[in-house]
């Protein structure tokens, strides 16, 4: 039986940046996925800048720039008549946003993590866990119709939101919301219009610049019109852009519609229990929020640098400082995560408040206020650093 410090299952942005770390830190890392590599997946590709940064620091970001994935150094947020406009927000090592293919990305960051020492095997799927009394202690695996059993010191569940780890060690839910939002979108070449949304009451569009001088279009509706949205998506796509943005759906009409339009409302919005015996969850599997905010791999980044800080020299032999390492991770999670958790709540309503909307009505009278509430909506600024004296003073 094949042993590993670490089998990571699950290979996309939280999977493979998280098997990155640990294969730098010298452990013996084996990644699987059950998908064939490189290959897409539903996504709104965008990376926020505290994500970037973390491109930049692992080494990857140069990668991402060569790719072709165009900065996205500009944002505009038109609501209630306004419109919000101001160069991209910066921090240490982003000075722009990016929003690469997932094809490429994710195949990127696995590249990455085999430079590093890390194994990996595609079209691998996870039968059962191997246990060791209450603990976990392995994965059997099937691959080429082959199945093999692999003992590791740690699991770790990255494969998404419905989480085949998760299933097996029955990581409950220990906090939620009911589903808010749904959406559609497809991708549109030529279009030209910069990164940036348009929003009013019941509706959220996203424009999102990516490879090969495409443009993915977002359309966000309330999660109570998805039955009726489902019977013609199509129409149901091209109307919210047409009564939201409509001189984004004129250009729209000029260009060229590339891909076939996608469409989901499963927009879970959760925290699971993310370590046990033996055992933890990164990414989506750990936790999951609406897309509406594009915080889904900005948070993988941030989740996978998180588990490989708490395991940083911990022996992975020593089971309970193992599983101290992996509960100080999910404590961290939570902390961390939470107040994009809760803003993305309130965008998913679609329902923009007046209190929200008189802070927007200030806010852009003000570029260096704008800049800053671009800077929050990054998540490169807090609430707190964001709400300053004189803007209390102002609302």
């Amino acid at each position: 039986m094949t042993a590993y410090d670490a089998v990571v299952v699950g290979a996309r942005c939280a999977g493979a940046s998280t098997a990155l770390l640990l294969a730098r830190q010298g452990r013996k890392v084996l990644l699987v996925d059950k998908a064939a590599f490189p290959s897409d997946t539903m996504s709104t590709l965008y990376i926020h800048q505290p994500g970037v940064a973390r491109l930049a620091r692992w080494g990857v970001l140069p990668d991402v720039v060569a790719s072709g994935c165009p900065p996205l150094n500009t944002i505009s947020h038109d609501i209630d008549g306004l419109r919000l406009a101001s160069a991209a927000p910066t921090t240490d090592g982003a000075d722009a946003a990016y929003a690469p293919r997932r094809r490429i990305l994710d195949d990127l960051l696995v590249r990455a993590a085999v430079s590093e020492g890390a194994e990996f095997h595609d079209r691998a799927r996870v039968g059962e866990l191997i246990r060791r009394g209450d603990r976990v202690a392995g994965v059997r695996l099937s691959i080429g119709g082959t199945t093999t059993a692999v003992r590791a010191g740690l699991v770790i569940g990255a494969d998404g939101m419905r989480s085949k780890v998760a299933e097996l060690v029955a990581a409950p839910v220990e906090r939620s919301a009911p589903l808010a939002s749904c959406v559609y979108y497809t991708f549109w070449r030529g279009l030209d219009t910069g990164f940036g949304f348009h929003e009013r009451v019941g509706r959220w569009i996203a424009r999102i610049p990516t490879h090969d001088d495409l443009t993915i279009v977002a359309a966000y509706l309330p999660q109570s019109e998805f039955a009726t949205a489902r019977r013609d998506p199509g129409d149901t796509y091209l109307s919210s852009v047409r009564t939201t943005a409509p001189d984004l759906y004129e250009r729209m009409m000029s260009t060229e519609r590339a891909d076939r339009l996608r469409g989901t409302g499963d927009q879970r919005n959760y925290f699971r229990t993310a370590h046990g015996p033996g055992w933890a969850l990164v990414g989506d599997a750990a936790h999951h929020l609406d897309t509406i905010s594009a915080r889904g791999i900005t948070n993988a980044l941030i989740q996978a640098e998180l588990i490989a800080g708490s395991l940083s020299g911990v022996d992975i032999d020593d089971a309970r400082a193992v599983d101290d390492a992996t509960a100080r991770f999910a404590q961290q999670l939570n902390k961390t995560l939470d107040e994009p958790y809760m803003s993305t709540l309130e965008l998913a309503r679609l329902h923009p408040t007046k209190a929200r909307l008189r802070m927007l009505h200030t806010v852009c009278t003000s570029p260096e206020l704008t800049s800053r509430y671009f800077a929050l909506t990054a998540g490169i600024i807090g609430m707190r650093e964001f709400l300053t004296a004189e803007l209390v003073d102002l609302l």
